[in-house]
């Protein structure tokens, strides 16, 4: 089946095998980090919506289900953009774990948690993931470019607010920008900031995909050992534990199913046609360097491919 809404389930180095509900159009956010792996964020907004029909998602998440075609660890809302923009995230969390018996995941940069309704809704899932890169106002437009609505201020409230209350798993994350956040006053500075939040875990991040913008690089070791010992994080490495996936039978379509919210180098998309048994490797590269959608980066070495517009 071709799913709309559904995608993976993906490797992830921290949730296993992902399986991603994308509630929102591409690109659709209410922050433009320098650092997105989806690149600048090309709808911009704050306010709350139903994208798409619930109950189109629903129907999709059940022939998904009925038909149990891969094993998945987590069901994870995120998809292309800032999730909590879906303003029914809620009853689609709730309707989630009706059909399931696995743990429902939202990844968000967090900024709606200053809105008490989004809190709330939100209580309905088992883990939450948000992030928190800067320290101050500065900082905080250097970084995230947040839509020009959100504070600083309010976004680090609602964070501290949300964590007091929400009774599931809170994994933060800090992503770490060569020459934005990687210095020792900086550090301290987000320490202080994540002494008021409530959390389980905290992953440091690295951009190891090609960001938006491509000043974007990774700090030195020797910075990356110091965030982890100033802010008491789990540094993620650069390789991804599990095997991409894909229930779309043409090859070529499912790799652009998962690069329009995952990037994958040459390496991961070798793999996952040697995984499927794909006799023709080199033609499928062939016409992912001809398709005028897709963007190839060089990264680290690497050729990665992400798809640059979305055919819905």
């Amino acid at each position: 089946m071709n799913f709309q809404y559904l995608y993976g389930p993906v490797p992830s180095r921290r949730l296993g095998r992902s399986l991603g509900v994308s509630p929102i159009p591409p690109k659709t956010c209410n922050f433009s980090c320098v650092y997105c792996q989806l690149g600048r964020t090309s709808n911009m907004t704050n306010q709350r919506q139903e994208f798409f029909n619930l109950q189109d998602i629903l129907e999709e998440f059940d022939a998904y289900v009925k038909n149990d075609v891969s094993q998945f660890d987590f069901v994870t809302i995120v998809g292309e953009g800032e999730p909590l923009l879906y303003s029914r995230i809620g009853e689609l969390i709730k309707s989630i774990k009706a059909y399931v018996d696995k743990p429902v995941a939202v990844i968000t940069n967090g900024a709606l948690l200053s809105e008490e309704k989004v809190r709330q809704e939100l209580n309905e899932s088992d883990l939450v993931m948000p992030t928190l890169d800067a320290y101050d106002q500065r900082t905080f437009k250097r970084i995230n470019r947040p839509h020009k609505s959100i504070s600083f201020d309010s976004y680090v409230n609602g964070l501290i607010s949300f964590s007091k209350n929400f009774k599931g798993k809170i994994w933060m994350e800090f992503m770490m920008v060569k020459g934005l956040n990687d210095d020792e006053e900086s550090l301290r500075k987000i320490k202080e900031i994540f002494n008021k939040i409530s959390y389980d875990k905290l992953y440091i991040n690295l951009p190891i995909r090609p960001p938006a913008e491509n000043w974007v690089t990774v700090p030195e070791k020797e910075r990356i050992e110091l965030a982890q010992n100033t802010l008491g994080g789990i540094s993620l490495d650069f390789l991804e534990e599990e095997d991409f996936y894909s229930s779309i039978e043409d090859d070529l379509e499912a790799i652009l199913s998962i690069i329009k919210r995952h990037p994958m180098n040459q390496h991961e998309i070798e793999s996952f046609l040697n995984q499927r048994k794909c006799e023709n490797k080199n033609e499928i590269f062939e016409k992912l360097e001809k398709d005028e959608n897709v963007e190839k980066v060089q990264y680290f070495g690497l050729n990665v491919y992400r798809l640059t517009s979305v055919r819905r």
